[in-house]
């Protein structure tokens, strides 16, 4: 097997064990992590589904995605927290910030998981299995919440690893006979990228575990499911060539923001003025990335679930907020037939790098003035809080600015930590 080490690191339960920690700071007398509970949105806000749950909810069969009319059937002493994402993206930021001490190449695989590359870092912190152990405990030890730690000679078998046994444990597949001991034998529906529709017809040839299939017949497995055939053959044999890619290294294909409107909007200025949150939140991630857009599109739901989207191919890339948003609100005019909305979103894509883009000579100072006013703005909401300066429209309204996506909040464990 090949002698990359790299590890995943995946927080246990993520959004209600980061609740718990910011509860018990906060004086709360119960850790909602040992009695049935669950992060759920507010059935007034139209999020009323289950979206994490503690291990105890878990025995009362209660599911990510359900209704809360449902889980309360089965469980009426559950206890519902709303979700916090200026918290979450915190927590995550302050894990990311201790893995960054131990390796310079980490891939923020999603807002509680990460991916890190220790090859080379023996040197300093010795056999994998033991910095993994250290790095989940002081996460434990600083932060509150626990982690498993994943080791694997691939991205693939570190996630793979990690996912063996919870929580707050370690686990390793180093070598093929970990390979064949700890993971053929599980069902073949655990392994990353079987689906549920994948597995059945797997299993109406016989192959019911990991092993079998990675024991099976190459061709046969390419007639049944085609390309995605070979994939899972590889992966059930431990082979996985993706390297673990700094985010800062991809430039992503798109950015989107959306919202749910707590009620039916049915004033074109008071959607507009949703519109312009959502874009001052994007344009801002836009411009985090180092990155201008080409593509602008849109998408209203209407109360009656009707769904519209529209877009517009610019001849040039921006960052600029005001630009974008005088676009948004071009689309918004298109496509909205005057029904009350219930959700709306934006979405930039066509990037270029920052650094690549040719400035016209005839729009090259109103560019460059739009650009250091956006770097005034980025700047004060990065060191002070992203409501700390905001546009006049929402001055006098009780419209929160930078409506959508996730806010940089205040942790109280994590205040050393806040990037």
């Amino acid at each position: 097997m090949s002698s990359v080490t790299v590890m995943h690191v995946d927080a246990n339960s993520a959004y209600l064990s980061w609740t718990a920690v910011d509860l018990l700071e906060k004086g709360y007398p119960l850790d909602i992590r040992t009695v049935p509970a669950a992060i759920a949105g507010n059935p007034e806000d139209r999020h009323g589904i289950i979206l994490a749950k503690s291990i105890p909810a878990k025995k009362y069969k209660i599911g990510t995605g359900e209704s809360l009319y449902e889980s309360k059937q089965r469980c009426p002493e559950l206890l519902l927290f709303p979700p916090n994402y200026d918290l979450y993206l915190s927590c995550s930021n302050a894990m990311y910030s201790i893995l960054q001490e131990y390796s310079p190449v980490i891939q923020r695989y999603s807002v509680d998981e990460c991916f890190v590359d220790f090859d080379h870092c023996e040197k300093r912190f010795g056999r994998p299995e033991a910095a993994a152990f250290e790095i989940k405990e002081r996460i434990k030890r600083e932060l509150g919440f626990t982690v498993n730690v994943g080791v694997g000679n691939n991205k693939l078998l570190a996630k793979m690893a990690g996912e063996l046994k919870k929580p707050d444990l370690v686990h390793t597949i180093l070598s093929q006979k970990e390979l064949e001991e700890k993971l053929w034998p599980l069902n073949v529906r655990e392994l990353f990228m079987v689906g549920r529709a994948s597995a059945k017809k797997l299993n109406k040839i016989n192959i019911n575990t990991i092993g079998d299939l990675a024991c099976s017949e190459l061709v046969l497995l390419r007639s049944l499911l085609k390309s995605h055939g070979q994939l899972i053959w590889e992966y059930a044999n431990g082979i996985d060539h993706d390297r673990v890619t700094p985010n800062d290294e991809v430039l992503q294909k798109s950015l989107s923001n959306s919202m749910t409107i707590k009620y039916d909007v049915t004033d074109k200025r008071e959607a507009e003025n949703y519109l312009l949150s959502l874009t001052d939140r994007v344009a801002g991630r836009l411009r985090r990335h180092q990155c201008k857009a080409s593509l602008i599109g849109i998408g209203v739901k209407t109360n009656g679930f009707v769904r519209y989207t529209h877009q517009i191919q610019l001849p040039f890339f921006t960052d600029d907020t005001t630009k974008i948003y005088r676009y948004v609100c071009s689309l918004f005019e298109e496509c909205w037939k005057g029904e009350p909305v219930r959700q709306l979103g934006i979405r930039l894509s066509e990037f270029t790098r920052k650094d690549e883009y040719q400035l016209s000579v005839f729009d090259i100072r109103q560019i460059e003035e739009d650009e250091a006013l956006n770097k005034v703005v980025d700047e004060i909401r990065d060191r002070f809080g992203q409501t700390a300066i905001y546009r006049g429209t929402f001055a006098n309204t009780d419209m929160k600015p930078l409506e959508g996506g996730i806010n940089d909040g205040n942790y109280l464990m994590m205040g050393g930590y806040k990037q």
